[in-house]
């Protein structure tokens, strides 16, 4: 059990660095989409997809050591928590140690990462807005309809709004 432990303990410890890394990219990602530089963002979100296929790959080694683990304790892995695991190492102060900082440590990481990936999505979703908003005043611009296209001799040249024919138009 001790060995699975320390498994555990060291694939959360990783699990956490690449967190942080993720956090590091996200914080660089605010100003870049602040600025609307699209290469820069696509560059970061490949590095992002990096560490992230990174990070899949430990939690699977994650999950099978809560397997094993669930599995000599008799216990549920769907139920078996982290906290479960700490409160459980009472007779093992220096594992419960280990498995507590680290359980902290990603829980803060993976808080301040949500909070900053809210701050690039609301940005992004700002940044849409503000394109859409663009690109319908560009359309509504095209479409706007002539409405007198005066020559030197103040004549009327095209079409504007009502029609040509002048007058009243008694089926409206």
């Amino acid at each position: 059990m001790a060995s699975l432990m320390q498994v555990l303990i060291e694939t959360l410890d990783k699990e956490e660095k690449e967190y942080v890394a993720l956090l590091e990219l996200s914080r660089k990602k605010t100003p870049i989409i602040i600025e609307g530089d699209v290469e820069k963002l696509q560059a970061i979100t490949d590095e992002e997809q990096m560490v992230v296929d990174r990070v899949v790959s430990l939690d699977k080694k994650r999950e099978e050591a809560m397997n094993d683990i669930a599995e000599v304790i008799n216990k549920d892995v769907k139920t078996l928590k982290l906290s479960y695991l700490i409160d459980m190492l009472d007779k093992r102060p220096k594992e419960r140690e280990e498995l507590a900082r680290v359980h902290d440590r990603i829980k803060a990481t993976v808080g301040e990462l949500r909070t900053v990936n809210d701050q690039n999505r609301v940005l992004i979703e700002q940044s849409l807005d503000i394109v859409n908003f663009n690109l319908n005043l560009v359309k509504s611009m095209r479409q706007a309809p002539e409405t007198g296209n005066y020559t030197r001799n103040a004549g009327m040249a095209g079409d504007f709004l009502g029609g040509g024919t002048g007058g009243f138009d008694a089926k409206q």
